[in-house]
């Protein structure tokens, strides 16, 4: 499976000439959608949801049910490609299968009230969270983390890691992040998990795993 980094949190999965992506939002390049067969959603924040994205494509898109609210609020006219998918669930999309997995967003502040995230495994080899910490059914190959965010310290991002036991760690959600801060937190990422026998990678935008 070819793996693509693109802008903040979104992923390109693509195998044998078949192509779907992750959570292509406001951070994210517009070309990620181009000729993808199916849009996954994890949840409805804008750094995750771009409507605008959606519109340019003609695939059917998966969300949980925040995002899949939010689709019909903010684009009514994309209802009927839109399926809504919850936990527990398995999809065969274009060759992939896909289970589903969680339900709720990380804890940004008590005083913020939490909303609903879905977790996504493609082919018992990818593992994209979201925005939370909810570990993929069994260990997969690649594990796509989080590395920073304000719900997010990266001591947590480690630790979430470290359960998932993926042997590659793939950083994502790196959008709000400057070079130094780039490069500080994958030096810290990379002593942390080497040492719990996992290896950190992150890919600059339009890189390949």
């Amino acid at each position: 499976m070819r793996i693509t980094k693109l802008g903040h949190a979104a992923v390109r999965l693509e195998r044998d000439g078949r192509a779907v992506v992750i959570d292509p939002g406001t951070f994210t390049e517009p070309e990620a959608v181009d000729g993808v067969v199916g849009v996954f959603v994890t949840h409805e924040h804008a750094d995750h949801l771009d409507p605008d994205a959606l519109r340019r494509t003609d695939a059917p898109i998966y969300a949980g049910a925040g995002a899949a609210a939010a689709v019909r609020r903010q684009a009514p006219e994309l209802a009927e490609r839109l399926t809504e998918v919850a936990a527990g669930e398995e999809l065969a999309v274009a060759g992939f299968r896909v289970t589903v997995h969680g339900e709720t967003h990380a804890v940004i502040h008590d005083d913020i009230p939490r909303i609903s995230n879905v977790a996504y495994c493609f082919d018992d080899e990818v593992f994209h969270p979201g925005d939370s910490f909810t570990p993929p059914p069994q260990p997969v190959p690649v594990l796509l983390m989080p590395l920073h965010a304000p719900w997010l310290r990266l001591a947590d991002a480690v630790d979430y890691a470290r359960v998932a036991s993926s042997r590659t760690v793939l950083a994502i959600h790196d959008g709000l992040l400057n070079p130094t801060g780039l490069a500080v937190s994958a030096r810290l990422a990379t002593s942390l998990l080497e040492s719990a026998g996992l290896t950190y990678s992150r890919l600059e935008p339009g890189g390949d795993l």
